[in-house]
């Protein structure tokens, strides 16, 4: 049997977060007394923080137009990743072999007879993203300004987990794309590859929601045609990138409306994933 206090109607109110406080101001929820440290303006007069609360647990999780959760504010992961790159790019120049321990070149994929000496290290296929040529800022500089630029169109757009999941894999798709086309032994670093990636998935976007895309199409041209001319720029990572980048856009922005959408759109990014591990490996083999 339990016993619950009845307030003395002769007593004056007190908080019931807070006893030792008198509140004559009342909850428009609850009815109960609520001092000012509790007291939430609503509508009309004050509620108090627990109704607050539960008001806001009963409410529905707002979803972004590819069903990601809403966020409010800067985009939290093109933020931390361009951090990243900027950390890295500070570390290359202070810690000696930093560079060489984290960039990749096709073979590092796996064991090759007569290659020995490039271990079993896939991991740089996507660590070679957060790096940059020490001695070309420009690299660095445009890379960031990309990332920055369509970054903060696509973050809250798709939400951040599927954002961050559909640059890593863009930027393993342009390390995969090294494995195919690039010479065996030619070290890449940069996030180029994962860049292009954004670019694929802001056309597929802009298609699938009806927008303008020639102003895309004529940036991805541009730059695909200077990754031909110049050398020292690895247009198979950038063509990676933008293919893997494109195939995970479809998938978040195709999957049909309903409670099964977000593991259709993981699994199809996940599946592009597999796809790209398994290319990989045969083409490692193979080669």
């Amino acid at each position: 049997m339990t016993s619950e206090h009845v307030p003395n109607p002769d007593e004056p109110p007190v908080c019931p977060r807070h006893p030792d406080r008198v509140s004559y101001v009342r909850c428009q929820r609850c009815g109960r007394p609520a001092c000012g440290d509790c007291q939430v303006p609503a509508s009309v007069g004050f509620q108090c923080v627990d109704c607050v609360r539960e008001a806001k647990r009963s409410l529905p999780k707002q979803r972004s137009v590819y069903g990601g959760a809403v966020t409010s504010g800067k985009p939290i992961v093109t933020i931390t990743i361009m951090v990243l790159c900027g950390l890295f790019f500070a570390l290359q120049f202070l810690v000696p072999g930093f560079t060489q321990a984290l960039w990749f070149a096709p073979l590092y994929v796996m064991d090759v007879p007569g290659y020995a000496q490039y271990a079993f290290e896939p991991w740089r296929m996507l660590s070679s993203a957060f790096l940059h040529s020490p001695g070309f800022l420009l690299h660095i500089a445009f890379n960031l300004y990309a990332l920055w630029l369509f970054g903060q169109a696509l973050e809250p757009l798709l939400g951040r987990a599927r954002y961050l999941m559909l640059y890593l894999v863009s930027a393993i798709g342009g390390s995969v794309a090294v494995v195919l086309l690039s010479e065996p032994n030619q070290p890449v670093l940069g996030a180029s590859g994962a860049v292009f990636g954004l670019f694929g998935a802001f056309f597929i976007v802009q298609r699938q929601r009806g927008g303008e895309v020639r102003s895309i199409v004529v940036l991805i041209a541009l730059n695909a045609v200077i990754g031909f001319i110049y050398p020292n720029i690895s247009w198979q990572g950038h063509l990676g990138g933008l293919i893997a980048g494109a195939a995970c856009a479809a998938a978040l922005a195709y999957a049909p409306k309903g409670k099964n959408r977000s593991l259709i759109q993981f699994g199809g990014m996940a599946l592009v994933f597999v796809l790209l591990v398994a290319i990989s490996a045969v083409a490692a083999v193979v080669r």
